[in-house]
């Protein structure tokens, strides 16, 4: 099933560094062998509701394993340096669901845990 990995870049002051345009012109070789593709890369969010600073980048590969292993890799490993060097933020995986997926089941199935223990079932647990 595609999974993702996310990336929430905080803003720098002043031009990009150089190291950081390597890094992206790089980037794109050391994941086509995982299956990764962008689907958002570096795009200003608007914000609706919260607070954002920063840029977003959403990659997809066929699964969670398939990120693993993009990370881990030596190609990868070699050329982060030039982005954490310059650029703060969090990155994340996470699955995603398939086509199948009913948010009113999850609701119902989290209603139904809850009645049996007597505790709040948090979304992000529901599958």
């Amino acid at each position: 099933m595609t999974a993702y990995a996310i990336a929430h870049l905080r803003p720098t002051d002043g031009p990009v560094p150089d190291e950081v345009l390597s890094y992206i012109e790089r980037i794109q070789a050391t994941m086509e062998p995982y299956g990764g593709r962008f689907l958002v890369h570096g795009a200003e969010v608007e914000v609706v509701e919260g607070e954002w600073p920063g840029a977003l980048v959403v990659i997809a590969f066929p699964g969670t394993e398939e990120i693993r292993a993009w990370y881990a890799s030596p190609a990868y490993q070699e050329i982060l340096p030039l982005r954490t060097r310059h650029i703060d933020g969090d990155v994340i995986i996470v699955p995603g669901v398939g086509p199948e997926y009913d948010a009113s089941a999850t609701a119902e199935a989290m209603r139904a845990a809850r009645e049996r223990t007597g505790q709040e079932v948090r979304p992000a647990v529901a599958r």
